[in-house]
């Protein structure tokens, strides 16, 4: 049976516990340093904490040490990977290819996203490096997913919801290059979610500040069936710096969605243990989004970008029919609430905001009404009764066990076998008294192993064969019940089916024999993995050089020419543009460069 795997982020302990209560197969968290979020990390105490909470449901701990490494940090590193290892994680993360170079414990190595995993061959090479698992490039297609599941047998992970970095993943040098941090090493300052002006060679404006090169957040819940089909094992939610409210709510709608695909598709099962029952309606549009996006998935759309906001806009209202001096009256079937906050864009086509203070039946009192004209597009940006509802919810995961209890000679034996088969069982001596009520003992003995109470198991059925039925008193069938639940849960625990990985030095040949500074190789010990597959020269990582001048510091599929209708390609515009464009801020341009073999956009830094 092939597992499907549903991978929620954790920004920290209690986030990730929330993850799997909520359903997810497996959880990723940052190490305590060198993550790609450094706002992130976590202590190897909370880590061991989650681990041994997910090791439960036979869910999985991956942490990330994805940034690229200085010489000075590899021994510390070597040293953290020992003991993420002993802690019981099941497999890292990484970007840095120096870390294959190193003497490793037998854990699983993952390459992130940063790696650039866009070609079949890129993923074929770090397959036969022996690397566990790809993270591919966010932009593929479904056809290129397919072309690379053709060429490789790895295990493939695919994001599937969450915020979208405008640029290749681990090809964007933009927040370094302004002194701003680098993204690279976990300090990325987003400078994709500032805003632009766009101009021509001759200095036109041809959009003033607008944010563009931020996109829409990724939605792909529509496509889950079809990337299983094509090999996707692993579907991942962004989202470690997110809220609890956040992992809850798109954690549940992710499970519901795989486990409904599941059930029509023999020959998948999902990776963990335990049924969610969630207390909810999940819905993404209810937390933090900045409006829902497709991406490349079925090729080169439109609307990918949010040009006009960079923050959440939450779900779409309705349409305002009338405006008074102190409320207004939406087009709509959605029930706003006391407290949610809602947005809108003016006729500027910048984000207004503003809170609700009170409805009576259609009448919406606001709190400033500045702004709102009949026919605009409200936006509800902050839920009020659904965040309540997540903050109170109750929802548990439970793991399915049987339970036999028979008699023995000397009195009864009691057996417990869980969802994976994991048994137990044991002889309680006790003087047998035949019961005077059987049915009512019988009743009783039933009632009380079934309460499952705060533990993680929900017993589906109790058992009993005895000769006679015998009086037990209800504290004795409760210590029972006790026992028996401990003995299957510290039973499921030595049985855990930990995953192990010797990695083995390699010399097969790297895809190219040139690696400039988009390769990211930052330490020598990169340098030497690089050097024993083939590749004859190695530029320094962008972080340890100079000038940037015309160096790229950004490529992406995102294009603004097509965004604006401007693209030869696609869209035969009839207004020339004086080439090359540039990007402004404040305080400097960036030159841009359209690839149109490749339908990419380069940011070009100047000075």
């Amino acid at each position: 049976m092939k597992k499907i795997e549903l991978l929620a982020p954790a920004k920290d302990y209690e986030s990730g516990k929330a993850a799997l209560i909520y359903g997810a197969d497996a959880v990723y968290i940052g190490a305590p340093k060198y993550g790609a979020r450094a706002s992130a990390g976590n202590s190897l105490d909370d880590i061991k904490k989650l681990v041994d909470f997910a090791h439960l449901y036979y869910a999985r701990v991956y942490v990330t040490l994805n940034t690229i490494l200085h010489d000075d940090e590899i021994s510390e590193v070597q040293k953290m990977i020992y003991e993420l290892y002993q802690i019981g994680v099941d497999a890292i993360i990484i970007q840095d290819m120096g870390i294959l170079e190193l003497d490793l414990p037998p854990i699983p190595l993952f390459a992130s996203t940063q790696t650039n995993n866009y070609t079949w061959q890129k993923v074929k090479f770090l397959e036969e490096a022996g690397i566990q698992r790809v993270i591919l490039a966010r932009e593929l297609s479904l056809e290129q997913i397919q072309e690379i599941r053709s060429k490789t047998t790895i295990d493939l992970e695919f994001f599937v919801h969450g915020a979208l970095c405008v640029s290749l993943s681990g090809q964007c040098f933009f927040s370094h290059a302004i002194n701003k941090g680098s993204a690279n090493r976990g300090t990325c300052a987003q400078p994709c979610r500032s805003y632009y002006s766009l101009l021509d060679n001759k200095g036109k404006v041809l959009s003033k500040n607008k944010f563009l090169l931020s996109l829409k957040d990724l939605n792909l819940s529509d496509y889950i069936g079809e990337m299983i089909d094509l090999g996707i094992s692993s579907f991942k939610i962004e989202g470690r710096l997110k809220d609890i409210n956040y992992i809850k709510n798109t954690t549940a709608h992710f499970r519901k969605q795989i486990d409904e695909i599941l059930k029509n598709r023999e020959g998948f099962v999902r990776s963990s243990s335990g049924k969610t029952e969630i207390d909810f309606t999940p819905d993404p549009e209810r937390t933090f989004n900045r409006g829902f996006t497709t991406y490349f998935i079925n090729g080169r759309k439109k609307d990918i970008a949010s040009p006009n906001t960079q923050k959440s806009i939450g779900k779409v209202i309705g349409k305002v029919k009338s405006v008074t001096t102190n409320y207004i009256i939406i087009d709509s079937k959605i029930k706003l609430n006391n407290a949610d906050g809602i947005c809108f864009f003016d006729e500027k086509g910048e984000l207004q905001g503003t809170s609700v203070n009170k409805v009576e039946k259609d009448k919406v009192f606001v709190e400033n009404i500045s702004f709102i004209m009949p026919e605009t597009i409200i936006y509800r940006n902050y839920d009020h009764e659904f965040n309540k509802q997540l903050n109170g919810s109750k929802t548990e995961r439970k793991i399915a066990v049987n339970i036999k209890i028979e008699e023995s000679e000397k009195g009864i034996i009691i057996k417990a076998e869980d969802e994976d088969l994991n048994n137990v069982e044991f002889e309680e001596i006790i003087v047998k008294e035949n019961a005077l009520n059987a049915e009512k003992a019988t009743a009783n003995m039933i009632s009380q192993f079934k309460k499952s109470g705060d533990s993680i198991f929900k017993i589906t059925s109790v058992e009993i064969n005895l000769k006679n039925p015998l009086f037990f008193q209800i504290s004795v069938l409760n210590d029972l019940r006790r026992k028996v639940i401990n003995l299957i849960e510290l039973k499921r625990i030595s049985n855990y089916p930990r995953q192990e990985k010797v990695l083995e030095k390699t010399t097969h040949l790297f895809p190219d024999k040139f690696i400039d500074y988009k390769g990211n190789v930052l330490n020598q010990k990169a340098i030497s993995f690089y050097n024993r597959h083939g590749v004859k020269m190695v530029e320094n990582a962008f972080e340890i050089q100079t000038d940037f001048t015309n160096k790229e510091i950004m490529v992406t599929k995102h294009c603004i020419k097509y965004q604006l209708g401007l693209c030869p390609k696609h869209d035969n515009p009839k207004v020339k543009i004086e080439e090359p464009l540039f990007l402004a801020d404040n305080n400097r341009k960036y030159k841009l460069e359209f690839d149109c073999k490749q339908c990419a956009m380069k940011v070009i830094f100047l000075q």
